[in-house]
């Protein structure tokens, strides 16, 4: 697997010819959206199948997987375009298998209403999927907003394991500290909280619990031990997974990572995985920096791993961007959230280059618009494939068992491009 970053002058043609691919491959791999135009500091991911099979009269995918002794998920993995289609054709040429490396569990992120189709593209490619649905109330009841019988059953089809995702949200949608406080301080609050999980894992099918700390810090921390705890004894014992996703809240002060050294050797022992992972959600209040730093997040695993063995301990980063107006006010603080195609194609309409930032390992552009004829200065910061390969560099340094995407409501083409082509993705339930 290579990434090639697009310079000025070259087109998908040149950079097809250079790297002996066809043009086709190439846009349906990326999934170009502007492939008449490509944008210098664009990133393309370039792969090279192992073994691919041209389909015969007479083929179907469970004929393939049989005659060359793999999955009809690996099928689905590792070809996207089939996704939710009920024949192939004779002629077509089918990705089989790449040179992968090792295996890794992959960890996703959505609401129930997530586009079918996108969801099909992507379960063969994740190990478990936590449903954004449940948040917790003062008194420690659970509430849920949308029907998600449909994404569970989904899930199980293809042998991605459904997980139910509890937060501390409020209405708003912003983390609401009040409540966390409330339910971790209070015995009876704490074991309502835990018999609704268990009664809504049972009555909608969930094999697990995903529990979301955005608030843990060195004084709260065994509070939060307490939780997992109680978590593991009463929905752990019955059967169903215990999953934590925290976010590390990584800061930068005079250039360094700065986080609360918390001990999670406590929550790592009773939770069957952790997963550190910067939860963004549509708004973001601040002043522009980029979406997640390669250099300190490194920081933070350097730490961190020695409280969570490899084995449970996962990573994850958001894909997506950020749009921010500079230069940056206090008085207007929020920056709009957009898909990383989205950035790319306000590159293009704002004819500007991609720049890249060596030690975060992101990309950023600024752009000029005038919308009631005054210029107003615009930067934005999103993800690409060089931030995706610095994730997976880190992850197989240290050996962890998992990466996870923040969210998977757009379905991230080259991620999972990277992935299938240097890893085996585990799968936990049995699939076809």
């Amino acid at each position: 697997m290579q990434i090639h970053v697009v310079q000025q002058g070259e087109t998908i043609l040149t950079i097809a010819e250079r790297y002996k691919i066809p043009v086709q491959k190439l846009i349906l791999d990326n999934e170009l959206i502007n492939s008449a135009e490509l944008v210098p500091g664009q990133t393309i991911v370039i792969t090279y199948p192992s073994k691919t099979y041209i389909v015969q009269e007479g083929d179907d995918l469970f004929s393939i997987a049989r005659m060359h002794n793999v999955s009809v998920m690996q099928l689905l993995r590792n070809n996207p375009v089939l996704a939710g289609r009920q024949y192939i054709f004779p002629g077509e040429e089918l990705i089989i298998s790449y040179d992968t490396h090792g295996s890794l569990q992959t960890y996703g992120f959505a609401y129930p209403f997530i586009d079918t189709e996108i969801l099909r593209k992507t379960l063969p490619n994740l190990t478990y999927l936590s449903v954004i649905n449940y948040r917790a109330l003062h008194e420690g009841n659970i509430t849920s907003v949308y029907d998600d019988r449909q994404i569970i059953t989904m899930c199980k089809e293809y042998g991605t394991v459904p997980l139910l995702m509890i937060t501390s949200l409020s209405e708003c949608g912003e983390a609401d500290p009040t409540i966390v406080y409330s339910l971790l301080s209070n015995e009876d609050y704490l074991n309502r909280h835990m018999e609704e999980l268990l009664n809504a894992v049972k009555e909608k099918g969930y094999l697990g619990v995903n529990f979301v700390f955005t608030f843990m810090n060195t004084i709260n921390q065994n509070l939060y031990n307490s939780l997992i705890k109680k978590a593991a004894d009463i929905i752990g014992s019955e059967g169903y997974l215990i999953h934590v996703t925290i976010n590390p809240n990584i800061n930068t002060r005079d250039g360094k990572a700065v986080f609360e050294h918390i001990d999670y050797s406590e929550i790592s022992k009773y939770a069957d995985s952790v997963t550190f992972l910067q939860l963004l959600w549509s708004l973001h209040y601040g002043p522009p920096q980029p979406i997640s730093n390669a250099a300190h997040l490194k920081s933070f695993v350097e730490y961190a791993i020695n409280y969570v063995p490899p084995e449970k301990f996962a990573l994850g980063k958001p894909i997506l961007a950020y749009n921010w107006i500079i230069p940056y006010s206090p008085n207007n603080p929020t920056a709009f959230t957009l898909t990383v195609n989205s950035a790319i194609s306000l590159a293009v309409d704002a004819k500007v280059d991609i720049q890249f930032d060596e030690q975060s390992q992101t990309p950023y552009f600024e752009y000029i618009q005038s919308p009631v004829g005054f210029p107003v200065k615009h930067i934005v910061w999103f993800i690409d494939a060089r931030s995706l390969a610095a994730l997976l560099d880190l992850i197989q340094e240290y050996n962890m068992v998992g990466a996870a995407a923040w969210n998977i409501m757009v379905y991230s083409a080259q991620l999972w491009l990277m992935i299938n082509s240097e890893y085996d993705v585990i799968k936990l339930l049995p699939t076809i």
